[in-house]
């Protein structure tokens, strides 16, 4: 493929750039990587809290993005296909977290700038929140993560979900009515 061709595949719509991904070709796969990993990062720090787990999460999303790719219907929804991968995969870290863990193999440095006291407390607060939004059921959760985290409208949450949107917006009220009692301490 030429400079040109690459020019060409990095300017086109996801659906044609993934339906050749999906022909198994690497440098529209790559495209797909380069257009949508900076949101799967962001979305991933999000829900677990911190940065240490966060490549790992996007990574092991991208290898079964590249797995399942030409299983995917509708092509021109594969960026929020990859929002779900990334999602599934990052709670499932969070769920897999064991509760008592080495402190020393959790904290990386604290810079210089902030005092010490305030990075704990941000931290302890991520992770009640990671804490709050895993024992929300399901729908509420995956609702409240594409609404507060990755800024979908109500009408994308509802065409993800496969939902009215109307049971969007209660889906994400009672999400949302937990959570403020849940995390009312850190208010």
């Amino acid at each position: 493929m030429s400079i040109r061709d690459d020019e060409r595949l990095s300017g086109a719509d996801d659906r044609i750039v993934a339906g050749r991904a999906a022909d198994g070709d690497p440098a529209a796969f790559r495209v797909l990587v380069v257009r949508h990993a900076p949101l799967m990062r962001s979305y991933a720090h999000r829900i677990l809290g911190s940065t240490d787990e966060v490549d790992d999460v996007v990574q092991d999303a991208f290898i079964v993005a590249w797995q399942r790719l030409p299983e995917l219907a509708d092509l021109g929804r594969v960026r929020s296909w990859l929002m779900r991968i990334v999602s599934h995969k990052a709670i499932d870290r969070v769920r897999g977290r064991h509760p008592h863990v080495d402190i020393e193999e959790q904290e990386p440095s604290i810079p210089e700038v902030e005092p010490p006291a305030d990075v704990v407390e941000a931290r302890s607060e991520a992770e009640e929140l990671c804490s709050a939004l895993g024992e929300l059921p399901a729908a509420q959760r995956q609702s409240w993560v594409l609404r507060e985290l990755a800024g979908y409208s109500y009408e994308e949450i509802a065409a993800e979900l496969a939902v009215p949107a109307t049971t969007v917006r209660g889906l994400l009220a009672r999400a949302r009515r937990y959570l403020m009692v849940r995390m009312a301490a850190w208010r």
